[in-house]
């Protein structure tokens, strides 16, 4: 099996995506999966931890009406025995950034040939299966810069009649995996002949998309099998408010999506051996841990060291997705209550203005960091009481899964993976020791407040209710493993319909 993804972690990343596909193929690889990964060899790729080297390796890529050289390059996944394949061209990948170039006044900017760039990655992953140590019995696509590879597969590579190696890419089956739907690579049509594919495919049931090309709409059309990353987020994007306007193709072809949430590392995120600590705990002794964990975060931060004060904590991209706005509305009317707020994020200039205005309208209460900080991620997620993820749509989410194993529940909003893995605190999941957090449905700050203050009613007026649902969260299990199993029981139904 060979995953297909523009990055991977450890070698290049921006997101989630470089996290899935950086840790799912050593989980894959556990359960005795024969796997490798492929990307570009972009330039901060060549000073990862395990250093890229060059192979005898070369391929002569047709993108348009040229042929691109370029060679392949080996390594492997961090404390791993999986292959890592890198594929150097350099006048598309020996870049600064991944997808974007910065402007001198610090906005970024998508690169103008990144059509042609990923199109040439697409067909170069497919040029390379004849050099590799196995012909992979699926291809795992992920995201739209991978989105051409099953249409390039489907309507060229199978149906050539010139060598003997066609009989092996007809075998190979396809999984495309959205990981975030908002983000398609929607482009001009003329861009289409750099792909390589014919005229004769755009229309509106294969790559065309309101008169444009569109890289992720050919995945979801010539993919085997669809998957995304979590069971709610694969209904959510049937419909015109989650779909991006691509609801009525995934419809269509509903009986081969499936949801699977997406993991977490342990071996990274565990408060029982996390090294960014002051101190450690588990779910069977919690306390003093924890305790210190929160008082060494309040030191941090200039905050009063209050243990029986509820410290929410927010470790997010400051964007409209990540529910910011909720956020602000509702911080005010918490502090004035007498919480203390945590947030560590880096986004959009008008948000972090705001945060600062907080900050200084609530001196001591308020602890606000601008960029990212890998390290102090940890720390909040282990020294809050409270986690904030109001998300007006989060496909799968990690931070409410590091915010589980670390007895911090979240509170969130019902949507994607949020819904999927945290379960409500009521009544009845009070009872039956399944409540590990708090949701709410409406994306308005009334709605979200008033889940915030029924956290906080239960860490301060029920302590022993409050213990039961920290030790439900961190007793659950988000760990590759389990998606992993999922992800092997998918790839067989992806080979039942070879």
């Amino acid at each position: 099996m060979l995953l297909a993804a523009s990055e991977v972690v450890g070698f290049a990343k921006t997101g989630g995506l470089a996290d899935v596909v950086g840790t799912l193929p050593i989980a894959l690889a556990r359960r005795g999966v024969d796997c490798a990964v492929i990307l570009p060899l972009y330039r901060a790729a060549r000073n990862a931890r395990h250093k890229p080297e060059p192979t005898d390796h070369t391929l002569r890529v047709r993108v348009g009406h040229k042929v691109v050289d370029a060679r392949l390059w080996r390594s492997r996944l961090p404390d791993s025995d999986v292959p890592v394949i890198l594929v150097e061209q350099n006048h598309y990948f020996d870049r600064d950034g991944l997808y974007q170039h910065a402007n001198p006044d610090g906005s970024r900017h998508d690169y103008g040939d990144n059509a042609e760039r990923f199109a040439f990655f697409n067909r170069a992953v497919l040029e390379a299966l004849p050099r590799l140590t196995f012909w992979p019995d699926v291809l795992h696509a992920n995201d739209w810069q991978a989105g051409l590879i099953p249409a390039m597969l489907r309507a060229d590579y199978e149906r050539r009649h010139c060598c003997d190696r066609n009989e092996y890419y007809r075998r190979v089956r396809c999984l495309f995996t959205i990981h975030n739907l908002a983000y398609q690579g929607v482009f001009p049509h003329w861009d289409l002949p750099l792909t390589g594919l014919g005229w004769h495919l755009f229309n509106h049931h294969q790559l065309e998309f309101y008169g444009q090309l569109n890289f992720l709409k050919a995945g979801l059309v010539f993919a085997d099998q669809i998957s995304t990353v979590s069971p709610t987020y694969a209904r959510e994007i049937q419909t015109p408010y989650y779909g991006h306007g691509l609801q009525g193709v995934l419809y269509e072809r509903r009986d081969r999506l499936t949801g699977i949430v997406n993991g977490v590392d342990y071996r990274v995120w565990d408060p029982a051996a996390d090294r960014h600590l002051p101190a450690s705990y588990s779910a069977d002794a919690v306390q003093p841990g924890k305790a210190k964990c929160k008082a060494a975060l309040q030191e941090r931060f200039g905050l009063g060291v209050e243990a029986a004060t509820p410290l929410l904590g927010v470790v997010a991209r400051l964007a409209e997705q990540k529910g910011i706005e909720l956020i602000l509305s509702a911080a005010p009317a918490l502090l004035r209550d007498r919480a203390q707020l945590v947030v560590l994020g880096d986004g959009e200039p008008h948000y972090q203005a705001r945060l600062r205005d907080l900050a200084r309208s609530f001196p001591g209460r308020v602890g606000l960091l601008l960029g990212f900080d890998e390290p102090l991620a940890h720390r909040i997620e282990a020294g809050a009481d409270i986690f904030l993820m109001p998300s007006l749509y989060e496909p799968s989410g990690l931070n409410q899964l590091y915010s589980l194993r670390y007895g911090t529940p979240p509170v969130v909003r019902a949507t994607g993976g949020l819904a999927d893995t945290v379960t409500d605190t009521t009544p009845e999941t009070l009872a039956d020791g399944t409540a590990t957090g708090f949701r709410f449905v409406a994306f308005n700050g009334d709605a979200f407040l008033e889940a915030v203050r029924r956290a906080i009613d239960l860490y301060r007026n029920r302590p022993e209710d409050w213990r039961r649902v920290v030790g439900a969260a961190m007793r659950q299990d988000w760990s590759w493993d389990r998606s992993a199993a999922e992800y092997e029981r998918l790839y067989q139904r992806v080979l039942a319909g070879r």
